[in-house]
């Protein structure tokens, strides 16, 4: 798969589930929507459903002290959004552009982060660790 259908698919799906807790909820589901509607328009409406009920799901899952629901969200949506992609690739430059725009209303990150990773291998054991994003390509 093109590294770089993966990267705007997993950029989407964080930003779009991260929205999903702001006040750019809508905006950002709006331009989804619209998205989806011009592409693949029989498909636009459940879209929509999909991301509210995937915005209640999230909204749920935080009330109950849920934390692994969020990166679980994301995944998902990284995954339709790359399914997208690879089946109408000349969408990517309408997705930036919705990236781009909906980019400002992303919370800020924190300046200082304490990660503490601890990890032990044995024999021939591979181990890999990140704070944040990792991508591992193996040949």
């Amino acid at each position: 798969m093109d590294p770089e259908i993966a990267a705007l698919a997993g950029t989407a799906g964080t930003t779009v589930v991260t929205l999903m807790v702001t006040n750019a909820w809508e905006s950002a589901r709006d331009g989804l929507v619209a998205l989806w509607r011009r592409v693949q328009p029989a498909r636009a409406e459940s879209v929509g459903e999909e991301l509210e009920a995937g915005r209640e799901e999230l909204l749920l899952a935080r009330q109950a002290g849920d934390d692994e629901a969020e990166a679980g969200l994301a995944a998902e949506w990284q995954g339709r959004v790359r399914r997208l992609l690879l089946a109408r690739p000349e969408v990517a430059d309408e997705l930036r552009a919705l990236l781009d725009e909906l980019a400002s209303a992303l919370p800020e990150e924190p300046q200082e982060r304490h990660i503490h990773l601890r990890a032990h291998a044995t024999g021939s054991a591979r181990i890999y660790q990140a704070g944040r994003d990792q991508h591992i390509t193996e040949r």
